[in-house]
């Protein structure tokens, strides 16, 4: 039997905002992390003639429950390099925060319930 995840694309916030605003209790819980990334270069890129880079993603994987099904996406907040200053991280960090904020807000304007996690 399909549930009710099952009849649409559900892949991003407003999805599940959107079911909520309908009157589906819904509920998430996030979990941020850092994931460290390699970026591939092509040699004529990059003055440098490194092949590589390496990156990272501050990202949040929410776990949407809608009754008994759960569904997992995720948002990428910010990007960065890994060898940037540590002023650079700490100013991207504060930007990943600022947009987690924004959706914080839209998730409890349409009633998600969720406990405030911050990278």
């Amino acid at each position: 039997m399909g549930g009710i995840l099952d009849k649409g694309h559900f892949n991003r916030l407003e999805d599940f905002i959107a079911l909520a605003n309908k009157g589906k209790k819904v509920t998430v819980s996030i979990e941020l992390r850092k994931q460290l990334v390699t970026e591939k270069l092509h040699p004529k890129d990059t003055l440098e003639q490194k092949g590589e880079i390496d990156m990272y993603l501050l990202r949040g994987d929410y776990s949407f429950k809608v009754g008994e099904e759960v569904k997992k996406i995720s948002k990428v907040y910010v990007f960065g390099s890994a060898e940037e200053p540590l002023k650079l991280t700490s100013e991207n960090k504060s930007i990943a925060n600022l947009r987690l904020k924004m959706d914080y807000k839209r998730l409890r304007e349409a009633k998600i319930t969720f406990e405030d996690t911050y990278f």
